[in-house]
C-alpha cells in the first residue's frame, strides 16, 4: 500500500530518504524551512562567486557518496586531487604531508613521532568502536602516545574542534577520525586523494533537485514546521504557521532538541534522550582572497590565541578557474550552541579573523581580501561522549509513523555527508520491517492486555544504525 511521506529537512539526508523513499514506491513530500535545499551543504554566493557554505571533500572510499553521484550523473564530473597539510605550531609553518616530513617534525622528538605514528596506525586497525565509547579521548590517547605528545599535538587539535568539551568526549571521536581518512588505504589504494565535483554543491543539488522532481518527490521550502501531532484516524498532521497537512508518516531529520520540542506527544524518557544529546555548532568565514596562503588544503593550528579553528584552502583542491581564479579560504570556529560569537556582527568577525590569518601570513593586506561571508548553524554534530550510544535517542518513536533521524544517530563514524547517505539507505532498507511490525501491533490493538503503544515501544529502543 502506497504511504504518503513527510520528510522534515531539506539537507543532504533529507533529500537521501526522500530519494530512497520514492524509490520504495511512496509518495514523498519534502519540507524545509529555508529557503532552499541543501542544509549544511548548500552553495551560496561570495563576491560574484558561488561555491559551497561550508567545507567538504569527498574521499575516494566514500561510496554511498559516490553512488548518489553516479545517480546524478555527475560521477564524470569529480575531479581527484592529492592534497597536503600543514601545521602552524610555535609560530611557524611546517608541511606534514609525507613520511619523510613527518620525520622532520621540529617540535616533536623521535620517540614522540614514533608513538604519534603508532597511535594512528593502532587506532586506524581497531574494530571494537564501542569499547573506546567507555574510555576518555585524553586518556585514550595519552597511554598510546605519551603525555608530551597529546599536550603539544593532540590537545590543540582536540580543543580547536571540541572546545573545552573534549574532557567529556569518548575516544571513538578520535578513532572514527582517523578510520575514515584511512578507509581507502584498507581498500586496497595506494594513497588518499580528495574529491570534488565541478561546480561544487550548487551543481549537485540543482541534479538532486531535478531527480527528486522527476521522481514525483514534492518540494516546498519556506516551510516551518511548527509541530507534529496525531489525528483522530492515527495519521499525522504537520503543523505550520498558517495551516496544517496531513500526511501517513513523518520521518524528521531535525536536529534532537527541535524533535522534542515539536512533538508533545513523545513520552517523557524519550524526550529526556533527544533532550539530552549535546551539539556542537559552528560559525565558519568564507574568504575570498586575489592570491592563495599556502600549498596546504589543511593547516592544523596548535598555536593559542587565534579566533578559527583552521585554515582550510580550498584552492588548493578545488581549480582557481571555478572561482573566477580567485583563492578561496575557510576559517571555521566550533563552538558551543550558546557562544558568544554568534551574537557578534559579521564586521566583528572579519575584523578578528582577518587580524588572525595576518598574523599566520604576514604578506596578507586588507586589499588582497575581496569578500568575506559568515555562517552560522548552532547545531551542526552530536558531541560524542562516554557512553553516548546507549543514550541514543530512538528512531521509531512511540507516536505511531513518526521517525526520528538525524547526524546524532552517527554513532560509529564522522559527520559527513558520506556517513549522512549511508544513514538514510540504512533507515530505508529497514522501514519495511518496520512498517509491517507496525501493522501487526496495530491489529492486536483490540486484544485484552495488548495495546499499540507497548508494541511500538520495543521498536522504539531500537537503532537503525
Amino acid at each position: 500500500m502506497t504511504q504518503h511521506f513527510a520528510v522534515l529537512g531539506g539537507g543532504i539526508l533529507g533529500m537521501t530518504l526522500a530519494l530512497r523513499l520514492t524509490q520504495q514506491g511512496n509518495k514523498v513530500t519534502l519540507l524545509e524551512g529555508r529557503q532552499n535545499l541543501g542544509g549544511l551543504a548548500d552553495a551560496w554566493k561570495i563576491g560574484d562567486c558561488t561555491w559551497d557554505r561550508h567545507y567538504h571533500v569527498t574521499l575516494m572510499s566514500d561510496l554511498h557518496a559516490r553512488e548518489v553521484l553516479r545517480e546524478l550523473g555527475l560521477e564524470n564530473e569529480m575531479q581527484w586531487v592529492e592534497t597536503k597539510t600543514g601545521f602552524f605550531t610555535d609560530n611557524q609553518m611546517h608541511s606534514m604531508s609525507n613520511t619523510v616530513e613527518f620525520l622532520k617534525f621540529p617540535p616533536l622528538r623521535l620517540i614522540d613521532k614514533l608513538r604519534l605514528g603508532g597511535t594512528i596506525f593502532y587506532a586506524a586497525r581497531v574494530t571494537n568502536w564501542k569499547k573506546l565509547e567507555s574510555i576518555s579521548v585524553g586518556d585514550w590517547l595519552t597511554k598510546l602516545s605519551g603525555q608530551r605528545t597529546f599536550e603539544k599535538m593532540w590537545l590543540p587539535l582536540l580543543r580547536c574542534k571540541l572546545g573545552e568539551c573534549w574532557r567529556e568526549t569518548s575516544a571513538a571521536f578520535i578513532w572514527a577520525t582517523i578510520a575514515r581518512m584511512y578507509a581507502a588505504r584498507r581498500t586496497g589504494l595506494k594513497k588518499e586523494m580528495f574529491g570534488y565535483c565541478r561546480g561544487g554543491y550548487a551543481n549537485i543539488l540543482e541534479q538532486f533537485t531535478k531527480k527528486l522532481k522527476s521522481q514525483g518527490v514534492e518540494i516546498q521550502c519556506n516551510s516551518v514546521v511548527r509541530g507534529v501531532r496525531t489525528t483522530i484516524d492515527g495519521r499525522l498532521t504537520v503543523q505550520f504557521a498558517e495551516h496544517d497537512r496531513v500526511f501517513d508518516q513523518v520521518v524528521s531529520t531535525l536536529p534532537t532538541p527541535v524533535m522534542s520540542r515539536l512533538c508533545p506527544e513523545l513520552n517523557s524518557s524519550e524526550k529526556q534522550l533527544f533532550d539530552g544529546v549535546r551539539y556542537h555548532g559552528i560559525v565558519c568565514a568564507s574568504v575570498l582572497l586575489k592570491k592563495s596562503l599556502s600549498p596546504y588544503y589543511v593547516t592544523n593550528i596548535t598555536d593559542a590565541g587565534y579566533p578559527f579553528t583552521a585554515v582550510i584552502e580550498m584552492t588548493s583542491l578545488v581549480d582557481k578557474q571555478e572561482l573566477d581564479g580567485n583563492a578561496l579560504v575557510y576559517l571555521p570556529r566550533y563552538v558551543t550552541p550558546n557562544d558568544e560569537l554568534f551574537e557578534k556582527s559579521d564586521a566583528e568577525i572579519e575584523h578578528e579573523f582577518i587580524a588572525g590569518l595576518q598574523r599566520m601570513h604576514p604578506s596578507l593586506s586588507l586589499a588582497d581580501v575581496k569578500a568575506f561571508r559568515v555562517s552560522r548553524v548552532r547545531h551542526v554534530f552530536a558531541l560524542p561522549t562516554l557512553g553516548y550510544s546507549d543514550r541514543l535517542p530512538p528512531t521509531v518513536t512511540s507516536v505511531p509513523g513518526l521517525y526520528s533521524l538525524n547526524s546524532a544517530h552517527i554513532v560509529n563514524g564522522t559527520l559527513n555527508v558520506n556517513e549522512t547517505i549511508k544513514l538514510a539507505n540504512d533507515f530505508v532498507a529497514k522501514l519495511p520491517d518496520i512498517l509491517t511490525k507496525s501493522r501487526a501491533s496495530a491489529r492486536t490493538e483490540n486484544a485484552p492486555g495488548i495495546g499499540t503503544a507497548s508494541a511500538l515501544r520495543e521498536l522504539a529502543t531500537s537503532s537503525t544504525t
